[in-house]
């Protein structure tokens, strides 16, 4: 009975803790997608630890499955790179799960380039947290046009 009891009282604690970090972690994907916004590849490059991945899962013409591999500082100097464009990658939604110092994101989204239509798909994050911050380890996403 005492076991439930303290169960009882600590899950709302629990639940404040995994509210917050949620709430985090959702700052940081902002932030990824701000900085896309504004062309500012040093907000973006805060946010990812050394040497983390982007991978692209994609069907070819050919409608062979492919994925394609690239250091995060490609897209990092690609974001920083002077471009008249803006890159507008809209969330449709977000799932945040989250245990210990490891977060999964999972987002769909649909990408625009001034306010015209590219592409879709979904992000797949991996987030960890070290010194108190989290930063994404490898995103991997698919795309796709709307027929």
């Amino acid at each position: 009975m005492k076991k439930i009891l303290l169960l009882i009282l600590l899950f709302p604690a629990f639940a404040y803790t995994q509210k917050a970090e949620k709430k985090e972690v959702r700052k940081v994907i902002d932030q990824l997608f701000d900085g896309m916004r504004k062309g500012d590849s040093s907000q973006v490059r805060k946010i990812f630890f050394p040497g983390a991945v982007l991978n692209t899962s994609f069907v070819n013409s050919k409608g062979e499955a492919k994925l394609h591999s690239d250091s995060i500082i490609s897209f990092i100097n690609a974001i920083g790179t002077p471009h008249k464009e803006v890159w507008d990658e809209r969330l449709l939604s977000c799932e945040i799960r989250i245990d210990d110092n490891l977060a999964t994101v999972w987002t769909k989204y649909a990408f625009y380039v001034d306010n015209v239509y590219s592409h879709e798909g979904v992000n797949a994050f991996q987030l960890a947290k070290t010194d108190g911050s989290w930063k994404i380890l490898v995103i991997t996403d698919t795309r796709r046009k709307k027929n």
